[in-house]
C-alpha cells in the first residue's frame, strides 16, 4: 500500500529527518506573527502553528484529520479575512499550483502574511527523484522550482519577504546512514544554500496604493497693484515745494 506524503513524513526515518527541519524553520517563521485568523493548510497531522499566538486557529485540507476538510484550490474561507496562511508542499502535491496561489491571496488580508515550502528540484533530492522514479511519496510531488513560485507570487502582489532552505544531506533511506552527513548541515548552510533539499518562502499581501485625484482648482488672479505715494500712470500726484523754494519765493516778493 503507497503512503501518502503525511505517512511517509510521520512515518519513515527519512520522512523524521525532514520533518524535524521543517517544524524548526516553521517555528521561526510563526513565532512574530500577529493578527486574528491562522490556518494551515495540508499535513494535518503535524502542527505546524504551534509556536503563534494568533487566538484562532485551524488546520485545513483534504485529507482526514483536518479541521476543516476542502480542496486546497477551492478555499471555504471569505476573502481578506487570514492574517497568516501556511502552505506545507502543498504547491507539490496538486494539480492546480496557479489555482492555490489564486486562492491564497483571495482569502490573505492586506499585508496578511503567506508562509509555504517545498521541494527543490535542484538538489540531491531532485537527483534521486530522477534516479528511482515518481510512483511513491514524496517522489511524486511537483518539486517547482523555488524561482518559479517567486515570480508566480510577484504577478499575485504577494511580494516574497524571507524565507529557508533545509534538508542538506543526501537523502538515504535509513537514520544511521544519515548521520555520518551531519556536518552537510551547518556546511550547506554556509556554502551551498540553494542546492538543500527542501526551501522555504515567506510572502506578504501587498495592497494596491490608491492615488487621490483632486479638483482641477482655478487658481484667481493677483488683484492689481495699488497706487504708492510717488504715484503712477492711473494716480497722479503733486509734488510740494521743500521749504528752501518757500523761502526762496517770499525774498523775492
Amino acid at each position: 500500500m503507497k503512503k501518502s506524503f503525511g505517512g511517509w513524513l510521520t512515518g519513515t526515518e527519512l520522512g523524521s529527518y525532514l520533518l524535524a527541519r521543517e517544524q524548526a524553520y516553521f517555528d521561526r517563521a510563526v513565532a512574530d506573527v500577529f493578527g486574528f485568523h491562522a490556518v494551515q493548510l495540508g499535513l494535518p497531522e503535524v502542527n505546524f502553528l504551534r509556536e503563534n499566538r494568533i487566538a484562532w486557529q485551524c488546520r485545513a485540507g483534504c485529507c482526514e484529520g483536518a479541521d476543516v476538510v476542502c480542496d486546497p484550490a477551492f478555499l471555504p474561507f471569505e476573502t481578506r479575512s487570514l492574517d497568516l496562511l501556511l502552505l506545507p508542499h502543498v504547491l507539490d502535491f496538486t494539480t492546480q499550483p496557479h489555482q492555490v496561489l489564486r486562492e491564497a491571496e483571495r482569502v490573505l488580508m492586506p499585508e496578511g502574511r503567506l508562509i509555504l515550502t517545498g521541494f527543490n528540484p535542484v538538489s540531491l533530492w531532485g537527483v534521486r527523484r530522477l534516479i528511482q522514479g515518481r510512483e511513491n511519496a514524496p517522489w511524486n510531488g511537483g518539486f517547482l522550482s523555488m524561482v518559479r513560485i517567486k515570480d508566480w507570487l510577484t504577478l499575485l502582489e504577494l511580494e516574497p519577504d524571507g524565507g529557508g532552505f533545509m534538508g542538506y544531506a543526501p537523502p538515504l533511506s535509513r537514520a544511521d546512514w544519515m548521520r555520518r552527513f551531519d556536518f552537510m548541515e551547518g556546511a550547506g548552510e554556509r556554502w551551498w544554500p540553494l542546492a538543500a533539499g527542501v526551501y522555504g518562502i515567506e510572502a506578504v499581501k501587498r495592497q494596491r496604493g490608491m492615488r487621490l485625484i483632486t479638483p482641477a482648482w482655478k487658481q484667481k488672479k493677483a488683484p492689481a497693484a495699488l497706487g504708492v505715494v510717488a504715484g503712477n500712470e492711473r494716480q497722479h500726484t503733486h509734488r510740494q515745494p521743500d521749504i528752501t523754494e518757500r523761502d526762496a519765493s517770499a525774498s523775492c516778493d
